[in-house]
């Protein structure tokens, strides 16, 4: 059977290193396997939830667009499209919030870390947007979504809501029941300040993160000064789990080299730091280089870049109108 895989990046402004080894760098990945149908989404919608500026989003929709296409997404093998372009999702987002139950909504996590203290002042769409991201996945018939730990939750209720609809109008398979597509190694990358926080443009200092668009000499300082601790490199990967830090720099150079950790261990097992440094600094450089390159040019051809949404845009209207105009069928509109 084959794959159809759905799976959306908020338009954040300049996407980093966890984002692209623990998403963009799959997405390429799966668009190049065989019987795989790869739909990908610049989830703007889901952008709104919390305060934004509206200059700085509509920049921000682009570069994440230039990011797809400069890390080696292909826009004729895969569906690359702005959500706010295909109105379906919203549509959808109603009516799947309509078979969705509040006690499920009030079981998601990630709202009540993301409204902080004060939840009565948080939005309305920050609260239900998990039904918008089941209206995402359900609408394409999707069968298999990439998801990080802080996502599984959110899936789960796709699920749950998919099979709700399905059993009240008595209609199995309606709705396709997606799988979860988990990443075992790597899938979140930590900062380089602190190993045991996420890797985040949140976060105050710079030095925290590689940015996707950083100079060679940046991504150099940067590294040096990343947080390690005195000891060398150890010759397990038990010993390297007790140090966080130390994991998470070996975890980035396994990921860009698509090797495992253990070879990197081993490849490392003794050596100082310093010198381990320079060659993730080198194998960063080789490989984000050329994507921070392409990036900046795709980012002053404005017009390609929107061409390649629009035509996306109406490649996904298509598919997930279909999809709608049955729901309505189905509910009795």
């Amino acid at each position: 059977m084959s794959k159809k895989i759905f799976s959306g990046v908020q338009p954040t402004g300049n996407l980093h290193l966890g984002n692209y080894l623990g998403a963009i760098k799959n997405f390429v990945n799966f668009q190049n396997q065989e019987k795989a149908e790869c739909i990908y989404c610049v989830v703007d919608l889901h952008a709104i939830t919390v305060k934004h500026d509206p200059a700085k989003l509509k920049n921000s929709i682009r570069e994440t667009t230039a990011t797809f296409l400069a890390s080696g997404l292909d826009f004729k093998k895969s569906v690359i499209f702005k959500q706010s372009d295909v109105p379906s999702h919203s549509e959808g987002s109603w009516i799947l919030g309509c078979t969705a139950k509040m006690g499920w909504l009030n079981r998601m996590t990630q709202f009540k870390e993301k409204a902080g203290k004060d939840k009565e002042k948080a939005s309305i769409g920050l609260y239900i947007y998990p039904i918008l991201m089941a209206a995402d996945i359900l609408l394409y018939d999707t069968t298999h979504v990439p998801v990080g730990d802080d996502q599984k939750q959110h899936l789960e209720l796709t699920r749950d809501i998919a099979q709700k609809f399905n059993q009240e109008f008595n209609i199995n398979d309606f709705f396709k029941i997606p799988e979860p597509m988990i990443q075992d190694e790597f899938a979140r990358i930590m900062s380089l300040k602190d190993g045991k926080k996420k890797m985040s443009k949140s976060e105050v200092s710079d030095f925290s993160r590689i940015n996707l668009n950083d100079t060679n000499d940046i991504i150099v300082n940067k590294i040096k000064k990343a947080k390690t601790d005195p000891l060398p490199i150890p010759d397990s990967i038990e010993e390297l789990k007790k140090r966080p830090e130390a994991q998470n720099l070996l975890g980035i150079y396994s990921s860009l080299n698509n090797q495992g950790l253990k070879d990197t261990v081993n490849q490392f097992s003794g050596k100082n730091f310093s010198e381990f440094k320079k060659s993730l600094s080198d194998l960063l450089i080789d490989k984000i280089s050329p994507i921070s390159s392409e990036i900046n040019r795709l980012n002053k051809d404005i017009s390609f870049i929107d061409k390649v949404l629009t035509e996306g845009g109406l490649k996904a209207h298509e598919i997930s109108s279909k999809k709608v105009k049955k729901i309505k069928e189905i509910i009795g509109f």
